[in-house]
């Protein structure tokens, strides 16, 4: 029979159990991916107990009261706090989301999981590396690009063809529908992913951009745009409520009006 070995440094172990918080009556638990490429070791799941009465109501606010209060170490991203800016995109019980827009209560268990979004490289701890995740967001190259001398004041649309954008200019490209891909997993140093193929669509039915032509031949590609393969991840896990793979569907369907 056939073995196969995971690679080194692939299996996590069990962690640090941290104490409870002294006097605290309403406790939740905490399981939290750990792992620094410094010092060598295997990941590990560390545990931590929130006081619910002295933190926020999101998931985030354990974070950062874990930081502040328990453990100094724990490495994650933040900014906003309010579901704009994308950075604290995590999986959070199985499901890539925000932990600012994630309710504690949300969870529902006894134990809240945190890992690192999915099949990225891991920086340390809840950070991925996402330099190819914007590498390829910059390839789809998401500007307004036009041949026509630019007005004096600024390029207009009707509003029924700044209605066509909604659904797409909301994307705050937090990975969470990118990560969440099978066809990211399989294929992602050649296929561009839900993220990037959302805001390619977003510009090719802008009506003041002139360069259709020119973007859909970028796409033209066996890997870059057709390993799209409709598994729906990307908008069952968007937070935003966008939908990724109408998007790509419908950059199909320019593919194949334009040979007609």
């Amino acid at each position: 029979m056939a073995q196969f070995n995971l690679p080194k440094g692939s299996q996590y172990t069990e962690g640090k159990t941290w104490p409870k918080p002294v006097g605290a009556k309403n406790v939740q638990e905490f399981r939290i991916y750990r792992w620094n490429q410094d010092d060598g070791a295997n990941p590990r799941i560390d545990t931590y107990y929130v006081d619910r009465d002295d933190c926020g109501p999101m998931v985030l606010d354990a974070l950062l009261w874990i930081k502040n209060k328990v453990d100094a170490t724990l490495t994650f991203r933040r900014s906003c706090r309010e579901g704009i800016c994308g950075s604290c995109a995590m999986n959070i019980m199985g499901q890539n989301t925000l932990a600012c827009t994630l309710g504690i209560d949300d969870c529902k268990s006894n134990q809240v999981k945190i890992y690192p979004l999915p099949h990225m490289p891991v920086l340390k701890d809840l950070v991925p590396d996402l330099t190819s995740f914007f590498a390829q967001h910059a390839a789809i190259e998401p500007w307004l690009q036009t041949e026509t001398p630019s007005p004096e004041k600024e390029w207009q649309q009707t509003p029924e063809d700044r209605a066509r954008l909604d659904g797409l200019y909301e994307c705050i490209l937090c990975a969470c529908c990118t990560t969440s891909c099978p066809s990211y997993w399989w294929n992602g140093d050649r296929f561009l992913g839900p993220a990037a193929l959302l805001q390619a669509y977003r510009w090719l039915i802008d009506s003041r951009d002139e360069h259709t032509g020119e973007r859909l031949d970028s796409l033209h590609d066996p890997f870059r745009l057709y390993r799209c393969h409709t598994i729906m991840n990307c908008a069952n896990t968007c937070p935003k409520g966008l939908n990724p793979a109408k998007a790509i569907a419908e950059i199909k369907k320019m593919m194949v009006a334009r040979e007609v």
